[in-house]
């Protein structure tokens, strides 16, 4: 009796075959992630035991947490917070955008002061601005209006035209500013020279050129920093409280050192400043789709 046995496969032919063989005929294995399921399961369980403090650990006093939330002076300090967030980024972005097209000029005076103020008002930590500000009156009794090195036609007392508001106003939109004007240049630049030269081909008026070509385009690459910018203003706001100003975080540090509750005072202002954010934050989401019309993503 003779032995037979199969021919060897060469293997070129073996991988012919596999090719060969229909969809339905392969074995597809999954990529198998287990290190994933375990980072999913360990971030679960610590996110579940800070959520199960949350809501059992007495300390977080949530009761008192809900008493002045929408207690009428926590309500107040809030409204303070809005408009030192509302002047200080309306007068600020103003201020920035003149600074910018300065920094963008021909002229190099301009340049140069443009720079000079970006400058110095990013050194100097914002604190020392505002309680300059406030002390103004120390070192200008009052403000004259006039010829310039002649004489002044009237004058204002610094002690009653300078208040904590309008210190903090003025401290927060003149260093706003310079962040502003550094966010707008950058957004112009972006915008590619060709189309200026081609509008201007066109005979299109440089005011319009601005208006119409360059801002909507340049928009989408300042709207992300300009809202990050907004958002960090709205919550460096509680610096003021240097000044007792009765802003939000301070208007919570009177509560607390009253009751001596300072968990959930903290609590109350946390979460105020956590929906202001959001708001801010949708807010930010539809007008960069308006920007964004267009746009090849």
């Amino acid at each position: 009796m003779s032995l037979t046995s199969d021919p060897p496969i060469d293997p070129p032919a073996a991988k012919e075959a596999e090719s060969d063989a229909g969809p339905d005929e392969l074995t597809v294995v999954p990529v198998r992630h287990p290190w994933r399921w375990v980072a999913i399961a360990v971030t679960a369980v610590l996110l579940a035991q800070f959520l199960n403090g949350l809501i059992t650990n007495p300390g977080w006093e949530w009761d008192v947490f809900a008493q002045f939330f929408t207690a009428p002076t926590i309500l107040k300090a809030v409204w303070i917070t809005l408009q030192l967030t509302f002047y200080g980024t309306a007068i600020g972005f103003a201020l920035g955008i003149v600074l910018a097209f300065m920094r963008l000029s021909a002229s190099g005076f301009l340049r140069t002061v443009a720079y000079g103020y970006i400058w110095a008002f990013r050194s100097i930590p914002l604190i020392v601005q505002l309680l300059f500000w406030f002390n103004l009156a120390y070192l200008y009794k009052e403000v004259t209006f006039g010829i310039p090195f002649g004489p002044g036609f009237f004058a204002f007392d610094t002690m009653n035209l300078v208040g904590a508001m309008s210190a903090a106003v003025l401290g927060l939109a003149l260093h706003q500013a310079a962040y502003a004007a550094e966010i707008v240049r950058g957004g112009v630049l972006a915008v590619g020279s060709g189309q200026l030269e081609a509008a201007a081909a066109l005979g299109i008026p440089k005011f319009r050129q601005l208006r119409r070509i360059v801002l909507p385009q340049a928009m989408r690459s300042i709207l992300p920093n300009a809202a990050n910018e907004i958002i960090s203003l709205f919550k460096g706001t509680s610096i003021v409280s240097v000044m007792a100003i009765g802003e939000l975080f301070y208007q919570v540090q009177v509560v607390y050192g009253r009751n001596g509750r300072v968990v959930p005072l903290l609590m109350v202002a946390t979460v105020w400043y956590i929906l202001l954010t959001t708001v801010l934050s949708v807010l930010q989401h539809y007008v960069e789709r308006h920007y964004a019309k267009g746009a090849v993503r």
